[in-house]
């Protein structure tokens, strides 16, 4: 029973079984999250707690999903996506627009996976499968706060 609660969580409500980009359904998850959680007025320490939530949760269901599918960084594992992409819109102003913007990014940086998010991905168990994540998510959040202040009428 434990395992398919661990299967669940890392899978972000089995929509990591997607057939077609199931690292991409799980950002759009994360996209989900962060508009459900900015329209019932959280604010951004509710953000960074949920995002807390999702490293450690994310950590302890990928670590238990990799044991019991029996692989390293299994396919339907996407609560990292899911974290990272909260992680991307942390603080970011509330428009379709930023959130279109920071998907498209985070997608971005996750495939690169530029230093030292490539190192933190060999990581043990699932931590290595959070906190690669995690850095891109950054990396993002980073790129769409600039974005924000270099072209303010554009995507607020």
């Amino acid at each position: 029973m434990i395992d398919r609660v661990a299967l669940a969580l890392a899978s972000a409500g089995f929509t990591g079984f997607f057939p077609i980009a199931p690292g991409t359904v799980g950002s759009a998850v994360g996209v989900a999250v962060w508009w459900a959680l900015r329209m019932t007025g959280a604010g951004v320490v509710a953000e960074l707690a949920v995002i807390g939530v999702l490293l450690l949760v994310g950590a302890w269901a990928a670590t238990r999903t990799e044991v019991t599918l029996g692989t390293t960084d299994p396919g339907p594992v996407v609560i990292d996506e899911v974290m990272g992409q909260c992680v991307t819109l942390v603080a970011a102003p509330f428009s379709w627009k930023v959130a279109l913007a920071g998907f498209f990014l985070f997608r971005a940086f996750d495939i690169v996976k530029p230093p030292p998010a490539r190192q933190l991905e060999r990581a043990h168990g699932g931590w290595g499968i959070m906190l690669d994540d995690l850095a891109a998510g950054v990396y993002a959040a980073a790129a769409v706060q600039f974005a924000v202040w270099l072209l303010p009428g554009w995507l607020v």
